[in-house]
């Protein structure tokens, strides 16, 4: 599996991911794989005239800022790709703390891409910028109800993600050099590979947090002074919409649930 999907970056003329993919952070176990595709910071198009709310060229879904945070919890539906509508295409789904931003991230989430007309998916961490490492012990289909977190102990950050309808869960702790715990973030992603970033897969429409998912305290994060779902950061939440590098709308949030805590992203455009 892993080596079709480097077929795909190489067909991409992606085949500099090589250099990515060597820099793991911490000595990989049997139940990992190293990915070429990279799961990076925001690139942020613009800052629209709506309060609370920016256009990015790779993310879309929700960020609370602050600082200090030690915890971000989140939860999602995996989303079935159409591959009919997009070939050769990825679409990733995580929380995460950092990256929003900042030029780290620490996060874990699934994957949905296509490899012409077959659709894979996976679960996936990343200490960015070390390389991400598909889980290989956590299997995942669309339609499963994933469980994440990320926190910080005062040394080290510990990813754990857990497929609901299964019952597969993982766990990895690493030292980031230079983390500013500036955000948390619940995101549905175009990721990336060392040429930029990756044409979108057609999600349809991925759903996250508790009232999606009945797992209690997502979407939830804690940082220096504030404790609890998306809504409760106030000022501090961010509503983040995908567009195309010419501004054309690629992944779309719906507003928050009346509790704050959920949110679904509709894919537009890849």
């Amino acid at each position: 599996m892993f080596f079709k999907r480097l077929g795909i970056l190489a067909a991409l003329a992606v085949m500099p991911a090589f250099a990515q993919v060597s820099s793991s952070p911490v000595a990989l176990t049997t139940d990992e794989v190293l990915s070429p595709i990279q799961h990076a910071p925001m690139r942020l198009h613009e800052v629209p005239t709506k309060n609370g709310s920016v256009t990015s060229e790779n993310w879309s879904g929700y960020a609370v800022t602050g600082s200090g945070f030690t915890n971000a919890q989140g939860s999602w539906i995996v989303p079935k790709v159409n591959c009919a509508k997009t070939l050769e295409a990825y679409s990733a789904f995580w929380v995460g703390i950092d990256g929003y931003s900042s030029d780290t991230v620490e996060q874990t989430g699934t994957i949905s891409l296509c490899f012409l007309t077959t659709a894979e998916y996976y679960a996936w961490y990343e200490f960015y910028p070390a390389a991400s490492v598909e889980i290989t012990s956590v299997p995942v289909s669309p339609g499963d109800t994933m469980s994440a977190s990320v926190t910080y102990n005062g040394s080290e950050f510990t990813i754990t993600i857990t497929n609901e309808t299964t019952g597969k869960t993982y766990s990895k702790s690493a030292t980031v050099a230079g983390a500013e715990r500036s955000s948390a973030e619940w995101i549905a992603e175009a990721p990336s590979s060392t040429s930029g970033i990756l044409p979108l897969a057609n999600f349809r429409t991925v759903s996250f947090g508790d009232d999606y998912t009945d797992i209690a305290n997502t979407n939830y994060a804690t940082d220096s002074s504030v404790t609890g779902l998306i809504s409760d950061f106030g000022a501090g939440v961010e509503e983040i919409t995908m567009v195309s590098s010419k501004g054309k709308t690629e992944a779309l949030p719906s507003a928050l649930t009346t509790d704050g805590s959920s949110f679904k992203v509709a894919w537009k455009a890849k």
